[in-house]
């Protein structure tokens, strides 16, 4: 039943904000590197650290988590509704990095955990926010992330479970604005900032409570896509950190033209599918998890390769020697 009344709430506190998002105009405009052509509300995904203020008001746990949380919150919609100085930006992430490690309780181990767990937050962060560049592709994949995450805590309990559900719950609510043809909001740097931060969160706490690091490929599928697409962009000299259309989901989604909310589906399927075999081999020990993630990342990579190169030259160069 709380349940219930924490999804009413949410969907309340949603709709509220679409008016202040509409009163203040915080919207997102198409450009070049958009995958939309219509004028639609930002910051949709606000509601993600909504869900994890309820319960932290009723658990009061992990408080320097929350901190963090807060900070990157505030941080990133100011960045949806202002341009902020990169050197702000960073600063609060960095602090917010440092308050979850110190939440798990990074700092009691030697140094480089604290240098690894900094890369891979950063790292994951950033990647979730280019990602975030179709319609239900933040609320599926987050999804089934977090439904992998809760699955594993009924048997290694690694986690409060309302943690867990009630950021199911805040996925959901948005969800039923997003996961449309045509969306009714976006998530924003809000929501994919911090949808990454609260997820990163739980499975470091999954991590370093079973000390099986297998569990990272939790995110393979977003990780593969980000990161040849950095590799491909860096061979051509480009800055990483602008806006770009040059991931996998982007060129599916723009040049070959198929349906978003397809793709988004795809992704996620893939994902829990990965994520079902992690749960598997996460019983067997280091030597077999190392080399079936090699194994793993290797053969996304070559499949991911092999299909955008196909894309590019029968789909992007033909459109572009259409526009010369």
């Amino acid at each position: 039943m709380p349940y219930i009344f924490t999804v009413i709430l949410l969907f309340i506190v949603e709709l509220f904000y679409f008016k202040i998002a509409d009163r203040f105009n915080i919207i997102d405009k198409p450009n070049e590197r958009s995958s939309h052509s219509i004028i639609t509300l930002r910051g949709g995904g606000i509601i993600f650290y909504i869900a994890l203020l309820i319960f932290f008001v009723q658990s009061g746990a992990h408080p320097w988590f929350f901190i963090g949380l807060t900070l990157m919150a505030f941080i990133s919609f100011l960045d949806d509704v202002m341009e902020l100085s990169t050197r702000l930006r960073l600063g609060v992430h960095f602090t917010s990095v440092l308050l979850m490690a110190y939440q798990l309780g990074v700092f009691t181990m030697p140094w480089y955990y604290l240098l690894i767990t900094f890369v891979i937050i950063v790292g994951v962060i950033n990647a979730y926010n280019f990602m975030d560049g179709i319609n239900g592709i933040t609320a599926l994949y987050s999804f089934v992330v977090c439904g992998l995450l809760l699955y594993v805590n009924n048997s290694v309990h690694f986690i409060e479970q309302d943690f867990l559900i009630y950021t199911l719950l805040g996925l959901l609510v948005f969800s039923f604005f997003n996961f449309r043809n045509q969306a009714k909001c976006f998530a924003g740097d809000v929501g994919s900032v911090g949808i990454a931060y609260i997820l990163l969160f739980a499975l470091g706490a999954l991590i370093l409570k079973t000390g099986d690091f297998i569990y990272i490929l939790f995110l393979a599928i977003y990780g593969v896509d980000s990161v040849w697409s950095i590799v491909r962009r860096l061979y051509l000299r480009e800055n990483i950190l602008e806006g770009h259309r040059t991931h996998l989901y982007q060129y599916l989604a723009n040049e070959v033209g198929c349906n978003r909310l397809l793709i988004s589906g795809i992704y996620a399927i893939l994902q829990i599918i990965l994520g079902f075999l992690v749960v598997h081999m996460a019983q067997y020990d280091a030597e077999v998890q190392w080399l079936f993630s090699i194994g793993v990342l290797v053969v996304l990579s070559v499949v991911y390769l092999l299909v955008k190169d196909y894309i590019v030259k029968n789909y992007a160069l033909r459109i572009v020697k259409e526009n010369i």
